[in-house]
């Protein structure tokens, strides 16, 4: 006698087969980021006028972008304390990221050190590393020319990223850089075209955002093919590092001490940014894009996504 046909299972195998299949060329895909970065880089020091001083009544960040915007304290300052607001965190977020490209620049070095250097893949990556020093150069030099002060993150986190550094797999870093480029990236496509803002911003923030779009594309794809091909341990070690980098990100996203820095009293500012739902917004709408992408791919489950949710990133 024999017995009845059994329900057809698909497999880990056939899953992994159909994913492969979605993939895109890793040296195609390089191979065309390096052409567009040959056509459009650009140099800042002398693409930017950097003499020209700050112009009166402008903006340093668009006031709906900055943190305190709408909440009750921000309603009684005074119209050139909102705008100093504006120049502190422009200096803030600057110098966040300077502290996101220099931890980026070293996760690419150690992306690459193992594979072939004559590849397209290795090449871009290179690329990229020269584009990123030039940003953190511009953004240092951004900071100096609005006249305030760095704002580095805390010991605390600056130490957290010595380990990230250090123990992070590819699909983690790949992971973390997405999520110190996309947020910033939304703000700044927002920025540059926003004529209340100083002209020397807005150049700032086209160029990068120019950069960051092939930067982006090269960190999308890698991190697609990896959690397709890394270990289930790793795919696993991704999702909970990467819902970890968006809870300290989200607090290390303005410096504290910029609300002192123009005589607001600082726990009640911090309070009252907390407490709002169009800051919630702001963030939530930065992150969105990224937050689809990283569900599709399959990052934002288990415990990852609840550290994800609780980072106040994810609607």
């Amino acid at each position: 006698m024999t017995s009845a046909p059994t329900a057809m299972t698909v497999t880990d195998t056939d899953v992994l087969r159909d994913a492969l299949g979605l993939l895109k060329d890793r040296e195609q895909v390089a191979e065309r980021l390096l052409d567009s970065s040959a056509k459009h880089s650009f140099d800042p020091d002398t693409e930017l006028d950097w003499t020209a001083p700050p112009e009166e009544g402008k903006w340093f960040w668009p006031p709906e972008l900055v943190s305190l915007y709408d909440t009750p304290l921000w309603k009684k300052m005074s119209p050139e304390q909102q705008q100093d607001l504006s120049r502190h965190e422009a200096a803030s977020l600057a110098s966040l990221g300077i502290w996101f490209e220099i931890i980026l620049m070293q996760l690419l070095v150690r992306h690459i050190y193992d594979k072939p250097v004559t590849s397209a893949h290795v090449r871009y990556a290179l690329t990229e590393i020269a584009d990123e020093c030039r940003h953190s150069k511009m953004f240092a030099r951004m900071i100096q020319w609005g006249g305030a002060p760095n704002y580095p993150v805390s010991r605390l986190n600056h130490n957290l990223a010595r380990v990230l550094k250090t123990i992070s797999t590819t699909p983690g870093s790949f992971a973390c850089t997405l999520l110190g480029e996309e947020i910033l990236d939304w703000m700044q496509r927002l920025t540059f075209p926003d004529e209340r803002v100083q002209t020397l911003v807005r150049g700032v923030t086209r160029i990068h955002v120019v950069e960051e779009a092939r930067h982006v594309r090269y960190a999308r794809e890698e991190l697609r093919r990896q959690m397709v091909t890394a270990p289930r341990w790793e795919r696993e070690l991704t999702r909970i590092s990467s819902g970890e980098a968006a809870r300290v990100f989200s607090v290390a996203f303005v410096n504290p001490e910029v609300y002192t820095n123009v005589g607001l009293d600082r726990r009640e500012a911090v309070a009252q940014v907390k407490a709002s739902g169009h800051r919630r917004e702001v963030m939530q709408s930065g992150a969105e894009r990224l937050t689809d992408f990283l569900d599709e791919i399959g990052v934002l489950r288990g415990a990852g996504r609840r550290l994800w949710r609780s980072s106040g990133l994810l609607a």
